[in-house]
């Protein structure tokens, strides 16, 4: 990291900084007690938030609002259609649910190549391939979890995905990671669950699984 011309306390602060999240990623690590990993999508193996908003921002467009960041933060975990159901009611509009869903995942399918790596996560996912059975557990669609799988290149180092297709409660409910860990044929309590959301993340605590909140190792 390059100091040169920054004012003393400006350096002192970005080097901790630095060694702070060098130390974050040392610590993100696989459990010695975890016989399969479950890892969430969006925002955990994919950064994908621009383009999910760009998605919303269009939908938009042709409704009338600019769709709030926060409504994003709050309901990461959950399916497009609570999504649209948000929208909906925070922008009064009378819209129906279903084609403000429709045009959103149109619009991000045609913009998934866009979805970035969460290069932190993923190196886990390439270590422990072949060496822990490994699923991903997520609010996006199945269509949504496969595309963005495929784009990221990682699709087959998984042995199963559970979408918002294959459960009918989502996050915060354990279905999601309940399902996944049955596929794999492991008791709740030796799964890890990597995630970003709140919503999983009580998700996965309700499970009775092993839990990395990724957000401070990304």
């Amino acid at each position: 990291m390059n100091f040169i011309n920054l004012p003393e306390q400006s350096a002192k602060h970005l080097f901790q900084t630095s060694l702070i999240n060098k130390l974050n990623n040392i610590n993100m690590k696989v459990h010695p007690d975890a016989k399969a990993l479950i890892f969430d999508l969006d925002g955990t193996l994919s950064d994908s938030m621009e383009v999910h908003m760009a998605a919303w921002n269009k939908v938009g467009n042709k409704y009338g609002f600019r769709f709030d960041p926060q409504i994003y933060y709050e309901m990461t975990g959950s399916p497009t259609i609570e999504f649209a159901r948000k929208v909906i009611e925070t922008y009064n509009l009378t819209a129906d649910p279903e084609d403000i869903v429709k045009m959103k995942q149109q619009s991000f399918w045609d913009s998934v190549k866009l979805v970035k790596p969460m290069k932190e996560v993923i190196s886990i996912v390439k270590e422990y391939h072949g060496k822990l059975p490994m699923s991903v557990g997520t609010g996006a669609s199945r269509k949504s979890a496969c595309l963005q799988l495929a784009a990221l290149e990682i699709k087959d180092y998984f042995d199963f995905i559970v979408s918002a297709d294959d459960v009918e409660k989502h996050k915060p409910e354990p279905d999601t990671f309940l399902k996944c860990a049955q596929l794999m044929n492991v008791a709740p309590r030796f799964c890890q669950v990597f995630e970003d959301g709140d919503l999983g993340i009580k998700a996965a605590k309700t499970a009775g699984m092993i839990v990395t909140d990724v957000r401070p190792h990304i």
